[in-house]
């Protein structure tokens, strides 16, 4: 059994979210739900994010207990809540999750922020961290050793979860960055050669357990059995950012070594908040957003095929006639959309009526996002997009209408589409609902009055809308 030596030995940790076998559907929920919760004193804006993870299915009989302990969770290892000590409010990753619904990029962003030591830890276990003088950012240097051997080998590696806990996540050569590529490659390659043994209890892989995992939601690694990790080499972008990236949050760095550890605790407490305002600062200057071939794609070769497929007479159309470019069709949902329509035109025989298929501008604030033709009546179809995007199938029976969309809907009553896509690696899903002030007021939806309205139905109520083919512009 291979054991680190004992004095490089010191095992890294963070939160363990309790929810984690359900993360995707939870995150997706809490977004929403602490988004609609105004800047409040501390106490009052605690109260109001219990009564609203209680709302999550099966978490009404939990004590209360529990519910603190999902608060402080999410809050702390995902930066959703911040604080300036009296007040506090919904951070700024928390409703970017809300608006755009993209889990990949959520995870992306939540990777190239996180480190060792940080702030969603307690004071006490930061101090030991810094004593110990660690300084690792895990994602980044998972995916930089890969790298290394990849360009070493010129063929692709791979590693295994208990390779990342016990030769990099638990040895402190490797956590204070002391130790070349080069020897840790050649410590695991070694192991590989010997067989050696590793201790693969859930207890102790847990932590490296769950930033692989989490780099599998965000795609950065990929995995055909969830044993062997490798670099995504469709998102070859993206990774090169987080390679190059000489991000850190510095406060910890600047602790005074002559210090008693009651100041340094102090210290350490006094600069919590510091690291919400960095994990939710604005990044401009990463483009996170999933790159959606990418994702739904699963080799090179499928990849290079929707690639040629996106360059054809549709994209030249859209450019032509409507004098905007591919980038500013609008978001991923809202493209794949525009898409399935025109090409749901062009299959009922109505090629003449593409072009008159428009994207509205987000800043004209008119309560749908694409203006579609019925293929008999040439009537308009005001559509309004809700996209998901998500490593799995997620729960598509919640949707949320701002006061814009609802009275879009109220007015256009039968000619409001509400077009929900799901996007995940298992599969791309259309569910479509007509008129749902119509089917509120004939008791098959149900609404719940905030900062517009929160619609719910039953996922299997055929009354309520219906799954269509995801249709792909063949131009």
């Amino acid at each position: 059994m291979y054991s680190i030596p004992k004095e490089f030995k010191f095992p890294l940790s963070h939160i363990k979210p309790k929810f984690k076998g359900d993360i995707e559907n939870v995150l997706i929920f809490i977004a929403k739900e602490f988004s609609k919760i105004p800047k409040l004193p501390s106490e009052n804006f605690n109260q109001r994010a219990n009564e609203s993870i209680k709302q999550f299915p099966g978490n009404i009989t939990r004590k209360e207990k529990t519910i603190n302990n999902w608060r402080t969770e999410i809050s702390a290892l995902f930066g959703f809540i911040e604080s300036d000590g009296s007040s506090s409010w919904c951070g700024r990753r928390a409703i970017e999750l809300m608006k755009d619904g993209d889990l990949v990029k959520f995870f992306k962003i939540f990777l190239f922020n996180f480190q060792y030591p940080g702030g969603y830890l307690k004071p006490h276990t930061i101090l030991k961290f810094i004593q110990n003088k660690v300084h690792f950012k895990p994602a980044q240097f998972i995916l930089k050793l890969l790298q290394y051997a990849n360009d070493k080998f010129k063929n692709k590696n791979f590693i295994t979860k208990a390779e990342c806990c016990h030769l990099l996540f638990n040895d402190l050569r490797v956590s204070q960055g002391k130790e070349s590529f080069s020897s840790i490659w050649n410590r695991i390659e070694s192991n590989r050669k010997n067989h050696e043994e590793y201790d693969r209890r859930g207890k102790v892989t847990r932590y490296a357990s769950d930033i692989i995992d989490y780099m599998v939601i965000a795609n950065l690694l990929v995995s055909d059995d969830k044993k062997a990790y490798y670099i995504n080499d469709l998102e070859e972008k993206i990774i090169l950012k987080f390679i190059h990236s000489t991000e850190w949050f510095s406060e910890y760095d600047n602790i005074a070594e002559n210090i008693s550890k009651k100041e340094k605790l102090c210290f350490i407490s006094n600069h919590k908040q510091e690291w919400f305002k960095y994990v939710n600062r604005e990044m401009i200057s990463v483009d996170f957003s999933t790159d959606i071939l990418a994702f739904i794609s699963k080799d090179n070769d499928e990849y290079k095929k929707y690639v040629k497929k996106s360059e054809n007479e549709f994209l030249n159309k859209i450019e032509k006639e409507k004098g905007i470019s591919t980038k500013d069709i609008g978001d991923i949902g809202e493209n794949i959309i525009f898409g399935h329509e025109c090409e749901r035109l062009r299959r009922g025989n109505r090629k003449d009526l593409i072009h008159l298929i428009k994207k509205i501008p987000a800043q004209f604030a008119v309560g749908y996002d694409i203006i579609s033709l019925e293929l008999g009546s040439e009537k308009k179809r005001y559509i309004e997009v809700k996209t998901t995007i998500s490593s799995k199938k997620l729960d598509f029976n919640k949707i949320h209408l701002t006061t814009n969309e609802w009275v879009a809907a109220e007015s256009n009553k039968d000619r409001y589409f509400v077009y929900r896509l799901m996007i995940s690696k298992e599969e791309r899903k259309l569910f479509i609902i007509q008129n749902p002030v119509g089917l509120y007021k004939k008791d098959i939806i149900n609404i719940i009055p905030r900062d517009g309205v929160d619609i719910s139905f039953e996922s299997n109520n055929n009354s309520v809308g219906s799954f269509e083919e995801l249709l792909l512009w063949n131009g």
